[in-house]
């Protein structure tokens, strides 16, 4: 029987439903590739990339040799494929192979032709889709190279993700360069200090050092947790009341449903030295410093707060930007890697004016995609 008012689901036409497969196998493929060209992810891959052309069989090479090969005649792929790969790469151009060329003696082998298209990343060719069939037509041509385009597409992403991981790590090696002159030297002349007078606490605070420097240097991992950054932070701040004394004061409100955020290694530690160092340490009487991080539905957002000498918002601007001639402790490191991460919508805001102190906020979301601890993004 038939209900009046309803109608049976369409799902489109056969182009419509071609296209949804094409799109499909694609989405199943880049994963892998995005990754580079190597042995596993090319076997990851090859098989979505085949189903893309319909071929009986396909070839995924670098410049030298086979990376992976998916379908019949297997045989072809040590000798013949490695060859079509070098020419390939030596011209740059897509290429066909007749049946002198691909040659077969085994009866009933389907793979009688091959098309070879170049992948080509900034200019180089890294490797090539090599489709095998019974014929080749202007179609499979087409088709062969249209994927290798695709397929150096996601190459060159991999590429700039790759280049993009070097550039944060050489940006983290460089806050710790900046970090690291200032701290240490207080750091161990506060320590210094107390070796006569209190060998207990000199001590304490040299295992607090180690500790911190331990966490600071680590190579492990871009993201780390709040929990962590904020557990580095307070043995920074030991070793640096252990220098101002009673002139340092803190202050910590941590909301607990927020430590397990992650957030990029090295984030909050700058902003809290360079509250130290630009906003108390130059002023006169006791400094307050304010640290508190709270659950803000899909974020979590942190302050640092003190109230010391504040600083021209003209001249926070410039370090935002990355001025590298201002004293100021990875600023614009921090906002950098902070947008890179989550967006632009998670840079540092901050909120200062001579004599007024200063207020850095940082608001990071609580789950993104791609970013855990341990990871690169």
């Amino acid at each position: 029987m038939r209900i009046p008012g309803r109608r049976r689901g369409h799902l489109g036409t056969e182009a419509d439903r071609a296209a949804f497969r094409a799109l499909h196998q694609a989405s199943l493929a880049s994963p892998a590739l995005r990754e580079g060209l190597t042995a596993s992810s090319a076997e990851r891959s090859i098989r979505h990339l085949r189903a893309l052309l319909g071929t009986p069989a396909l070839a995924l090479t670098d410049t030298a040799g086979v990376l992976a090969w998916d379908g019949l005649g297997s045989h072809h792929h040590a000798e013949q494929a490695a060859a079509a790969a070098a020419l390939v790469a030596e011209r740059g151009t897509t290429r066909t192979l007749d049946r002198k060329q691909v040659g077969c003696e085994r009866p009933g082998c389907p793979i009688r032709n091959a098309v070879v298209s170049p992948l080509v990343v900034e200019g180089r060719v890294l490797g090539t889709v090599q489709a095998f069939a019974p014929s080749t037509s202007a179609g499979l041509l087409r088709a062969t190279e249209e994927v290798a385009q695709w397929v150096s597409a996601q190459l060159e992403l991999a590429e700039l993700d790759a280049h993009r991981n070097r550039l944060i790590e050489a940006e983290v090696r460089a806050l710790r360069a900046q970090i690291s002159p200032h701290f240490i030297y207080n750091s161990l002349g506060a320590i210094a200090s107390f070796v006569r007078t209190d060998p207990d606490r000199a001590r304490d605070l040299l295992l607090e050092f180690a500790d911190f420097t331990r966490y600071s240097f680590r190579r492990h991992g871009e993201y780390t947790t709040l929990a962590e950054e904020l557990r580095s932070i307070e043995r920074y701040l030991l070793l640096e009341q252990a220098r101002f004394g009673d002139r340092l004061q803190v202050t910590l409100n941590i909301a607990p449903e927020v430590l397990t955020v992650v957030v990029p290694f090295l984030c909050i530690q700058p902003l809290v030295e360079n509250a130290v160092r630009h906003g108390l340490e130059r002023a006169e009487g006791v400094g307050h410093l304010r640290i508190t991080a709270h659950d803000r539905g899909p974020d979590a957002v942190l302050e640092v707060e003190d109230d010391g000498i504040g600083e021209d918002p003209e001249k926070v601007r410039r370090a935002l930007a990355g001025d590298a001639s201002l004293d100021s402790v990875g600023l614009g490191n921090v906002d950098a890697r902070l947008r890179a991460t989550f967006g632009d919508d998670y840079g540092l805001v901050v909120e200062t004016a001579p004599g007024a102190g200063t207020k850095v906020v940082v608001r990071v979301p609580k789950f993104a995609p791609g970013v855990s601890v341990g990871g690169t993004r």
